[in-house]
């Protein structure tokens, strides 16, 4: 793969970042897309002085539909790698019954996740060249739980979006790939109970992206993960129903 810039959406987030730390330290110029962008001059600072790279910051917020075209012409450079990291958990309890916020969430994690890397696919199957997308998703969208259903959703929709993309760009140099890392320990997760041995470090997420891109992975979850999920899958819903995780 060429040494193209590598734009991350939702960049502000800790898995984002240590991507773009990974991808930078082989060499690609990094374009870091946040709702926030100034809060990204530190880190921005820091990675371009670490791994010798032009980094720089871009507006984007994934709520705002109509603005996908402009975040795509007014990059300095067209990426060769598009990987969206953005995401919101939510509050299961406070979204039952909660339409905006039922809407928050799925918009956040599926629609406009979705819809940008569409895009996304359009601009960079048209290069003669090989290009990636790498969309984070959820080992909560393999199965509802009551404890997250919204999310769990809203992350199943990402998942068969990212699927009919790779479906549809198979024949063209575009490489689609669906991350799902499970239980990884970031802001985002902060306060949560989280279980130590299935709970990974963003670098480790970093570094089974970068791998996988190298090997053209399709789909990528931690080995412990997938082993876990197995079982969860292969339950039959009426014993499913009346398990409480």
């Amino acid at each position: 793969m060429s040494k193209r810039p590598v734009l991350v959406l939702g960049a502000r987030s800790d898995i984002g970042l240590a991507i773009a730390h990974r991808l930078a330290a082989a060499g690609h110029p990094i374009q870091l897309a946040a709702r926030q962008p100034a809060a990204l001059e530190t880190d921005r600072g820091d990675m371009a002085l670490r791994h010798g790279v032009e980094v720089t910051t871009h507006a984007y917020d994934a709520l705002e539909l109509d603005a996908i075209d402009d975040l795509f012409v007014g990059l300095p450079a067209q990426p060769g790698i598009v990987v969206c990291v953005i995401g919101l958990l939510g509050d299961q309890a406070e979204t039952e019954g909660n339409a905006h916020k039922a809407r928050f969430v799925v918009e956040t994690n599926f629609l406009g996740p979705a819809l940008v890397l569409e895009a996304a696919a359009q601009r960079l199957a048209a290069l003669d060249e090989a290009t990636a997308i790498v969309g984070i998703s959820s080992v909560a969208g393999d199965r509802g739980r009551a404890k997250n259903y919204w999310y769990g959703a809203s992350k199943a929709g990402f998942t068969a979006a990212l699927s009919g993309l790779r479906q549809k760009y198979a024949r063209s140099r575009l490489h689609v790939m669906t991350v799902k890392p499970g239980f990884v320990a970031t802001k985002m997760t902060e306060g949560m109970d989280l279980i130590g041995p299935l709970t990974a470090q963003p670098d480790d997420i970093a570094k089974l992206v970068q791998d996988g891109l190298r090997r053209r992975r399709q789909v990528i979850t931690p080995f412990r993960w997938w082993v876990v999920m197995s079982v969860i899958r292969a339950v039959p819903e009426k014993i499913f129903m009346k398990m409480k995780f």
